[in-house]
């Protein structure tokens, strides 16, 4: 009678679970047929890059791209919609930045960007000789000769890396820490190669950080290929750059959170976060970065309202501010959730571009991934099914790590973000509409699922 009993309990348990996977299944297809047919997001996207376009911390853009996003998420239908203070730092290119190569007193022009928050020249041409390093023990090997010198770090992405993800973190440390490491001996300016593995000589700027152990240098980013020459040009003969760059500091001004808000039907009280960081830096529109990430996630809020989705928890839509140079906004938004003692149970960032989704890394136990993973199947047919333990997001970090709660990452293929990362093609043009709606897609049902079932 005992094993009878537990073979129809295991029975009616087994139908249980197939009729509620059924009924996820239908939900997402209906998510999925909603975004494919009527979704907003790349005619979003088109608005926020070609009308506003760049969007650096402090500037013009800043305020019009929230003002933009405010107005869109109540458009897309959010319960409320606010803008959550935060003071930003205000870093200014100041102007077109310059460096020309002299070898054997012949000169070519470099095609080169000041790294954000570094200094400039204050408008004045810098002239000096270039030595080559290519790491940092080189730095330490050659640090007699760097005094009064140009280092130019000429330290490439590890073609062996099958993400290169993997390969930006590698080499994102000279972009990072290589001005002061410079500075440390002497030297005057440093060239940095460029954070990317694309066959184009787009130079790609991005943040450095200055040890205040040692005097601020100018720094710049520079193209593949003219870094490529001058790697060739220093090994046959002496060269001199004359480098020029405006970049400078004004005081932090206010920004903003953009914050939209579905409420929770059964536990209003308990959040669920997802979103992208509005601003870009300077030399192009931000497009994949983090253009995407921003539309996917009005995108989610405007689809759940057009289902008449009522969530159980309440869901927070957030454009977060200054992720690129400062991370104030995620900061901000964690600080106040905890001086307002929020429960937060969830979050999930999309800041990796608007390719084709591939699935997402969780920042989470094990025991919590391996539930995620149980979705897996709901997940593959929208080309998101890989749902594997590490990672999440830089602006959602803050809040994981002040409520130790799971958060999650979407990861799309990641073999073309570095072409545009940070550089004059991340544009418009180069996002693929069916690649960037399949990414909501995927983030919708994610959040659905954590809604509907928990972590």
């Amino acid at each position: 009678m005992y094993m009878r009993r537990l073979f129809f309990f295991a029975l009616s348990l087994s139908s249980l679970i197939a009729n509620a996977q059924q009924e996820d299944s239908i939900f997402i297809k209906r998510i999925s047929d909603e975004i494919f047919i009527n979704g907003k997001a790349y005619d979003n996207l088109h608005e926020l890059t070609k009308t506003i376009g760049g969007r650096l911390s402090g500037s013009p853009q800043m305020v019009m791209a929230e003002q933009w996003g405010l107005k869109t998420m109540q458009q897309s239908g959010a319960d409320k919609a606010w803008l959550q203070e935060c003071q930003v730092p205000h870093w200014v290119r100041g102007g077109k930045d310059e460096a020309t190569a002299t070898v054997n007193k012949k000169k070519t022009k470099l095609n080169v960007l000041a790294l954000g928050n570094s200094i400039g020249t204050d408008g004045k041409k810098l002239n000096a000789g270039v030595i080559l390093v290519n790491s940092f023990d080189d730095v330490e090997a050659k640090k007699d000769e760097l005094k009064g010198k140009i280092v130019f770090y000429n330290y490439k992405f590890n073609p062996t890396f099958v993400s290169p993800f993997q390969a930006y973190g590698d080499a994102v440390r000279y972009r990072g820490q290589g001005p002061s490491r410079a500075a440390k001996y002497g030297a005057v300016a440093v060239i940095v190669r460029s954070m990317s593995h694309g066959m184009n000589n787009y130079p790609h700027t991005g943040a450095t950080r200055y040890d205040s152990a040692y005097a601020k240098i100018p720094a710049l980013a520079i193209g593949l290929r003219d870094a490529d020459w001058l790697d060739e040009q220093l090994k046959k003969a002496a060269v001199t750059i004359s480098l020029k760059t405006n970049a400078h500091f004004l005081a932090d001004t206010t920004g903003h959170n953009v914050i939209g808000e579905l409420t929770g039907s059964e536990f209003p009280d308990q959040y669920i976060t997802v979103g992208g960081h509005l601003d870009s830096w300077d030399p192009a529109e931000g497009a994949h970065d983090d253009g995407t990430g921003v539309v996917q996630t009005m995108e989610i809020l405007r689809t759940f309202k057009a289902l008449g989705y009522k969530p159980k928890h309440t869901i927070r839509f957030v454009l977060f501010a200054n992720e690129e140079n400062g991370l104030r906004g995620g900061t901000k938004y964690a600080e106040e959730a905890k001086s307002k003692k929020e429960k937060h149970i969830f979050a999930l960032e999309s800041d990796a571009g608007g390719f084709t989704p591939r699935g997402f890394g969780f920042n989470a136990t094990d025991e919590q991934v391996s539930k995620a993973q149980k979705w897996s199947i709901l997940l593959a047919p929208y080309s998101g099914g890989t749902l594997v333990k590490g990672g999440d997001g830089a602006d959602i970090g803050p809040l994981q790590r002040t409520f130790n709660m799971p958060a999650a990452g979407l990861n799309p293929d990641p073999q073309r973000y570095f072409d545009y990362h940070h550089a004059a093609n991340d544009v418009f043009e180069n996002v693929n509409k069916r690649e960037l709606e399949l990414g909501a897609i995927n983030m919708a049902a994610l959040i659905y699922l954590v809604d509907k079932y928990g972590l």
